[in-house]
């Protein structure tokens, strides 16, 4: 085990550890396919059927799968997991999180609205790059999919700054050589948490290491009884972790592919092209938007090319409330992911005057949260309904509906003197 720490504690020099001769010759010896080094591609392609031709109604809040699924997508994928819970979650099937994750984070899969339904469906043009890729490049793809883009917000989790490959880095020393066993329930309980069990049932989806099932018991869920780290894992993890700590696999704003390509080319010379995800530009129109708070609501429509901060504006004017604190607008992009815009005197970029509405890359059914006062937290409810025609009669945001009274932004003295004695009354 002392050569495998010494392995990642250089890692952390600025030079790529040299591999050892008989890792590279592991490496370029090996031919990917469906079933080799791991079953992820294979895996991969029975989910992307299960959702063709017309995609899968989820949750509305965090856009997981339902439970109705559950159980027929895990009879299906080549290590099924037997579970002993009355109502598992997609949580509760580390497999189905961990290509839901990949689904989302490579854009091949993304959520629309039908009505007050959310279905996630598969995007016919990422789809078509998808196809036209070779079995490495898939894999490879995908290994960028989890190790750079696979945000956790993807999954409803909190996101994680340092990222899934420093998440399966920091397992991988704790697994010795003659493996790593857990022989009651709460020994796994330490993996569940970090790296999570969706990373584990990866890394044996990615053929980097393998997993030993057991029996689970009644009200209780996955049950792991070892892991034991394979060759190929050792191998391709030492080459793909010092990028991480250098700060070469940084995250963007846009996804793009390839990012391992020049590394890991010389020994994958099959990787050639890589999985292409259309930008979505600026689209023109008039946005028409709903906007929500207790029972009260609004709607408004605001030409393309105004700044967000109109729309804040105009929420605040049509809710009576003042201009006198900071706000925030958040929202889920086609990946997944939680982008945040805030008020122009914050300190974290981007700016809600420098981003025009018809850049947010929404689609009718789209929701937006918009908090407003980070000391009393407003929280307004914000759904794109529709983008209609460019109108030259609108050209700035206009209120067109308002239905209820809107909440009181302060309460005064007198306020709660008039619910004293309401309550003295009673």
């Amino acid at each position: 085990m002392e050569d495998l720490f010494a392995r990642l504690e250089r890692t952390l020099n600025p030079e790529l550890p040299t591999l050892a001769e008989s890792q590279q010759q592991l490496l370029q010896e090996l031919s990917i396919n469906q079933n080799q080094p791991g079953t992820i591609l294979h895996d991969f392609q029975t989910l992307i059927d299960f959702l063709q031709p017309n995609g899968v109604e989820v949750s509305s809040v965090n856009n997981l799968l339902p439970l109705k699924v559950l159980s027929e997508v895990n009879s299906r994928l080549s290590h099924p997991i037997e579970t002993k819970l009355k109502r598992p979650v997609q949580k509760s099937y580390p497999y189905i999180n961990g290509l839901y994750l990949l689904l989302r984070s490579s854009g091949i899969a993304q959520i629309r609205s039908q009505g007050k339904k959310q279905i996630l469906v598969l995007d016919a043009a990422t789809l078509e790059s998808w196809s036209n890729l070779n079995p490495t490049e898939r894999y490879f793809n995908l290994l960028e999919a989890w190790l750079i883009w696979g945000n956790n917000e993807i999954l409803g989790e909190h996101q994680d700054s340092f990222g899934n490959l420093f998440r399966c880095i920091q397992l991988w020393p704790r697994v010795p050589d003659q493996g790593l066993n857990f022989p009651k329930y709460e020994d796994q309980h330490n993996i569940s948490y970090y790296p999570g069990l969706h990373n584990v049932a990866l890394l044996e989806l990615f053929g980097l290491l393998s997993i030993k099932q057991g029996k689970p018991q009644e009200g209780k869920g996955w049950r792991i009884t070892s892991l034991q780290r394979l060759p190929f894992g050792d191998a391709l993890l030492q080459l793909v972790f010092p990028l991480g700590i250098r700060g070469e696999l940084q995250d963007d704003v846009n996804v793009n592919f390839g990012k391992l390509q020049s590394h890991l080319q010389p020994l994958f010379p099959e990787w050639k092209h890589n999985l292409f995800v259309p930008k979505q530009g600026f689209t023109d129109g008039i946005y028409i938007f709903k906007v929500s708070i207790s029972q009260a609501w609004r709607r408004i429509a605001i030409p393309a090319e105004k700044p967000l901060g109109w729309l804040a504006e105009t929420i605040l004017d049509a809710f009576d409330f003042d201009y006198d604190h900071l706000y925030e607008f958040s929202y889920k992009d086609r990946f997944g992911r939680i982008i945040k815009i805030g008020h122009p005197y914050m300190e974290t970029p981007p700016f809600a005057d420098q981003v025009q509405i018809g850049d947010l890359s929404l689609e009718p059914g789209a929701k937006m949260t918009y908090l407003y006062d980070f000391g009393d937290n407003w929280k307004f409810d914000v759904q794109l309904e529709a983008i209609n025609p460019p109108d030259n009669k609108i050209k700035k945001a206009k209120i067109l509906e308002v239905q209820g009274n809107a909440p009181q932004q302060y309460w005064s003295e007198d306020d709660e003197l008039d619910e004293d004695q309401e309550d003295e009354g009673e």
